[in-house]
């Protein structure tokens, strides 16, 4: 007979003591389900919406079942019989309401073994202090160059509700597993670790899409999947972020699938499942005929490309043809972590976001300067304007003002503590892209798309930007 056991509290933020008591508590039976106290019932200690919590919980692999408990712990415990009440090693020396209604039919309340202890409260005082101290500071002299003010910025964000966008390119699916690291093996000089949880996310141009529907505007988007339960997850979610997703199947590859292993705050090991070659002939007219059907709706379409397959010469080549002949603006991203790869396959582009490897990679040039690096891009692939990203060091603008004259600036980096790198190049590359639309403004457009990285990556986890973020930062400047 399966058993049943039971967990419950705030969790305000999931940290290692909830995975460690979790792991614990699956281990003695066969179903595990996690109560979460409502925030009428938590009052002031709640500092996280009810639905969020529920959700986050959701999502975790070692949970079962989610329960949002609105009654006393008691008569929870009474209607639900758990075989097992657990609860942490710190309580078991305190009293415990639940043993009572636990022990009226014949269940058990077991506390953990006891690991280090963690505060959800703790952690999230500790978050709002650094973020006070990573508080965003517009370039007064950067806007004042270029003539624009924190309203003007506003102005064109909100204005991105009245886009139409296509993003097309790889989908990839991200997951970040969660370890404990138990130390080095006793046969062989490598890492052992035991796998805690795990947490998928959307990524590559499927990300890119759901940024730009965070940020309000109309998205569809083009890709093409495996047939998998990567592909289940991708689509479900793009659905919940609500965008259009047009994904096409192919048989002969999975879902990209890029999974990291973390522990303590460090990337153990990356294991990639994917395949790099290019989609066959047929998929290639079959996505042409999907935006092409529609390219009269669009206001801009935006090319997310990995390098895995998803958009050959050929494709980019008549996609670049219908958008320009409907005049619609164009962006384009390709990365490219090797020493191959070619940015400027992309030609006629509004904006061109390389980074400063993947333009000396285009152009086999390792010795000029970032503003020749950036102009001989712009040549190449006959863009008009280009966003040269530079990690950390921020981002060099530059653009073609006239035929004889060409203009240039730089940004500095919002965020030197990330706490995760993931998703900086996607949130700048569609949030000056939806700004460009709007303002028709290369300078503002790259200093939203700082403003946008910055914050991406202050987070962990590539999730999608949403407009009131960007709203909040503006708003008090």
């Amino acid at each position: 007979m399966k058993k049943t056991i039971f967990i419950s509290g705030n969790f305000n933020i999931l940290h290692p003591g909830h995975l460690r008591l979790m792991k614990f508590a699956r281990e003695l039976g066969d179903r595990l389900v996690v109560g979460v106290i409502s925030d009428k019932l938590g009052g002031d200690v709640i500092h996280i919406p009810e639905q969020l919590r529920l959700e986050g919980l959701s999502a975790n692999s070692l949970v079962d079942e989610v329960m949002l408990i609105n009654d006393s712990l008691d008569t929870v415990i009474q209607n639900l019989k758990p075989d097992f009440v657990v609860k942490g090693k710190e309580h078991e020396d305190r009293s415990n309401l639940e043993l009572a209604a636990v022990e009226s039919y014949g269940g058990k309340l077991i506390f953990s073994s006891g690991e280090v202890s963690f505060s959800s409260l703790d952690l999230i005082n500790k978050n709002l202090e650094n973020e006070a101290q990573d508080a965003f500071t517009l370039p007064n002299n950067y806007l004042n160059r270029h003539n624009f003010t924190s309203q003007d910025m506003l102005k064109s964000l909100k204005e991105i509700s009245s886009l139409r966008v296509c993003v097309i390119g790889d989908l990839i699916v991200d997951e970040y597993i969660a370890c404990d690291a138990l130390g080095m093996s006793q046969e062989d000089p490598s890492i052992v670790v035991t796998p805690m949880s795990s947490k998928k996310f959307v990524g590559g141009a499927g990300i890119v899409a759901a940024h730009a529907a965070g940020l309000g505007a109309k998205v569809d988007f083009f890709s093409i999947t495996g047939q998998d339960i990567s592909r289940d997850f991708a689509s479900e979610k793009l659905k919940d972020f609500s965008v259009n997703a047009y994904l096409e199947i192919d048989e002969t590859r999975p879902t990209t699938l890029k999974q990291r292993y973390r522990a303590k705050n460090k990337t153990l090991l990356r294991v990639s499942h994917l395949h790099q070659n290019s989609i066959n002939l047929e998929l290639q007219k079959k996505l042409l005929a999907e935006v092409q059907s529609r390219i009269s709706e669009y206001d801009l379409m935006v090319f997310s490309d990995f390098n895995y397959g998803c958009l050959p010469q050929a494709l980019v080549d008549n996609l670049t043809q219908i958008a320009s002949i409907n005049n619609v603006l164009m962006v384009a991203d390709s990365q490219s972590s090797s020493q191959s790869g070619d940015v400027t396959r992309f030609k006629g582009m509004d904006i061109l976001t390389p980074t400063e490897h993947e333009a000396r990679v285009s152009l086999h040039n390792k010795e000029d300067g970032l503003v020749t690096l950036a102009e001989n891009i712009r040549i190449k692939s006959s863009a008009q304007n280009i966003m040269l990203k530079l990690a950390e060091e921020g981002v060099l603008l530059h653009q073609s003002v006239d035929r004889l004259n060409t203009g240039t600036d730089r940004i500095k980096s919002f965020n030197l503590n990330p706490a995760d790198e993931a998703g900086a190049g996607d949130s700048m590359l569609i949030s000056s892209a939806l700004t460009y639309a709007t303002s028709k403004n290369f300078w503002l457009a790259g200093l939203i798309g700082s403003l946008a990285a910055g914050l991406q990556i202050s987070r962990i986890g590539n999730n999608p930007l949403a407009a009131k973020d960007l709203f909040e930062i503006l708003e008090n400047k």
